[in-house]
């Protein structure tokens, strides 16, 4: 394993998806505590949206022991979102139907985010600090993606970008028309899964990546596409996903950014993490 270059890719999926990714890890550490720890070790850390809560706790060096325990405690600094089911998805659907190219419509959702009506950025602002704690960027590549509203291009965040983690991890979860945009040197930015939930090609550079995605196989995208779609275009990279199973998937029901969710899709997690160690251990030991 010292000589493979291996990345963690952690997907979006609101505070479920950060509560399963923990205890899918948490899991693994359990029934296979090298490979936990390999993994924790990447060489190349990406999170996206609620993966990138995840990705910056692990390049801190919190342990998931901590980690669990936090998404599994009773009380949290978490808010619970005022969601309009119908009104978000009506405007993936006008993103869609007005305009072909992926970058225009995520121009759209970036107008649709502008305008949205959501809690004070400030408030918003104290949650992400508050789940990184003492977390800081550290020399480990960590890559956080997240679009300009403006613009619909995606960027990555990352050591060298001047940018404050937690800035850059709120723009990374800034779901439109839930969570404010996120203000970054006169930018305003809005969740990096809306055109990929895991943005896998931002670990390109590796021999193998093992991808962990709270959401059913294949992974579909909000604006088409799906996880099993990028991971057929990766050339010259061995990737092995993790979806979430079929109890997860039931447990987080309708509304993954609800705080209610972390403890049953941490402890599932942590479930499913002990059922597959040994399937990530034999896939990094034959990359």
């Amino acid at each position: 394993m010292s000589e493979l270059k291996l990345g963690l890719v952690l997907a979006g999926g609101g505070v479920a998806g950060i509560a399963w990714e923990t205890g899918v890890l948490s899991g693994i550490e359990d029934a296979a505590p090298e490979t936990a720890a390999a993994l924790l070790a990447a060489d190349v850390l990406v999170g996206t949206s609620a993966g990138s809560t995840v990705a910056a706790q692990i390049a801190g060096g919190v342990s998931l022991r901590e980690l669990f325990e936090i998404q599994t405690a009773e009380e949290t600094a978490e808010i619970e979102p005022n969601v309009d089911a119908e009104r978000l998805g009506q405007m993936f659907v006008d993103a869609i139907d007005g305009a072909s190219e992926r970058v225009e419509q995520l121009k759209s959702l970036g107008a649709a985010a502008l305008d949205a009506d959501t809690v004070e950025p400030a408030r918003r602002r104290a949650v992400i600090e508050a789940r990184l704690s003492d977390c800081r960027w550290t020399d480990r590549i960590l890559r956080i993606p997240a679009i300009d509203a403006a613009t619909g291009e995606l960027t990555v965040f990352e050591h060298g970008s001047g940018v404050d983690l937690i800035d850059a991890v709120g723009a990374s979860c800034a779901v439109p028309g839930v969570w404010p945009t996120v203000t970054i040197d006169g930018s305003r930015y809005m969740d990096g899964g809306m055109g990929s939930g895991s943005n896998l090609q931002l670990a390109h550079d590796c021999d193998a990546v093992v991808v962990l995605s709270p959401a059913e196989d294949p992974g579909v995208h909000l604006l088409g596409g799906s996880l099993r779609d990028e991971i057929d275009s990766m050339s010259g990279t061995s990737v092995l996903a993790v979806f979430a199973d079929e109890a997860v998937i039931d447990a987080i029901g309708p509304n993954s950014l609800s705080p209610a969710t972390r403890r049953p899709a941490a402890e599932l997690g942590r479930e499913q993490g002990r059922r597959i160690a040994r399937e990530i251990t034999v896939f990094l030991a034959a990359a």
